[in-house]
C-alpha cells in the first residue's frame, strides 16, 4: 500500500466540511501518500462555496466534484471512485462524528496482504450515543447481517469503512443513498471476504444538529441486506471466507 484515497460525500455540511478536510489532511500517515476527494452532492447551503475556498490550502491533495442535484451517499461514492488513484479507499463522513486520527490504526491491518476490508466499530469500546433508538437500530442491523450471512460483525452501520480499491470497484455498486452501507457489506460477504473490525471513537450528533439518518433508512437497510442475500452474487475472488474482529 503506497497511497490512500479518502472519499468525503457531502450534503449541506457548510458548518463542518472545512474542519473535516483540514483534519484529514493533517493526519500523519507515515510512508503513505494521500488524496482527498470531496463530492458535494447537490448541497443547497453554502457547502460548495466554503469547499472552493479551501481548495487552495491543499494544492495537489484535494479534488472537489459537484453533483447538480442531490443523489445520495452511494451515488457520491460511485462518482468519487472514478477519480480514485489510491490502493485503499476510506469513506469519511463530513459531520465530525468520526475522527480521522483513527486512520493509522485502521490502515495498519492492510499491511497484511490478505486483508481486503476493515470496518471501524463503535461497539468494541465505550462510546456516547446520540439516542437509544439509533444505538439499538444499529445493533439490530448487525444482528440481521450476522443471521443472514453467518458472521459476527458488531457494527455494520459504521461510517468508517475501508476497502482495497480494486475490490470496491469490482462490486458493481448500485445503491444511491444510505443503502450503500448494507449493499457493500452484503456484496463483500457474499464473496466470502473477511471484514475485520477495529475499535474506534465516536462523537454522535443529534437530529437537531443535522443528522440525516432516519427510521426509513433503517427499514431500507434491512430490505437491502435481504435483497442482496438472495440475489446471485458475482464471481468469487480468492479470499478467505467469513468475517472476523
Amino acid at each position: 500500500m503506497r497511497r490512500v484515497s479518502v472519499i468525503i460525500p457531502v450534503y449541506n455540511e457548510a458548518a463542518t466540511v472545512v474542519q473535516i478536510i483540514d483534519s484529514v489532511a493533517a493526519v500523519e500517515l507515515e510512508g503513505l501518500e494521500r488524496e482527498i476527494i470531496v463530492v458535494d452532492d447537490g448541497s443547497t447551503d453554502r457547502t460548495g462555496e466554503v469547499v472552493e475556498r479551501v481548495t487552495g490550502r491543499w494544492p495537489g491533495l484535494l479534488t472537489v466534484i459537484r453533483h447538480d442535484q442531490n443523489r445520495g451517499k452511494g451515488a457520491a461514492i460511485r462518482t468519487a471512485l472514478k477519480e480514485v488513484t489510491g490502493d485503499v479507499v476510506i469513506i469519511q463522513d463530513a459531520d465530525l462524528e468520526y475522527d480521522p486520527r483513527e486512520y493509522p490504526r485502521l490502515l495498519a491491518l492492510f499491511d497484511d496482504p490478505t486483508v481486503w476490508v476493515v470496518y471501524g466499530s463503535r461497539n468494541l469500546r465505550e462510546n456516547p450515543r446520540s439516542s437509544w433508538r439509533f444505538y439499538w437500530g444499529g445493533r439490530l442491523l448487525s444482528w440481521i447481517v450476522n443471521l443472514l450471512y453467518g458472521c459476527d460483525l458488531t457494527d455494520e452501520a459504521t461510517g468508517y469503512k475501508l476497502f482495497r480499491t480494486d475490490l470496491l470497484r469490482s462490486l458493481d455498486l448500485e445503491e444511491d443513498g444510505f443503502a450503500f452501507c448494507p449493499e457493500v457489506t452484503s456484496k463483500v460477504l457474499r464473496r466470502g471476504i473477511d471484514i475485520h473490525e477495529v475499535p474506534i471513537s465516536y462523537s454522535p450528533r443529534g437530529l437537531n444538529e443535522g443528522k440525516k439518518i432516519s427510521w426509513r433508512d433503517g427499514l431500507e437497510a434491512i430490505w437491502t441486506l435481504a435483497k442482496y442475500r438472495v440475489r446471485r452474487s458475482g464471481a468469487r475472488p480468492s479470499h478467505h471466507p467469513g468475517c472476523s474482529e
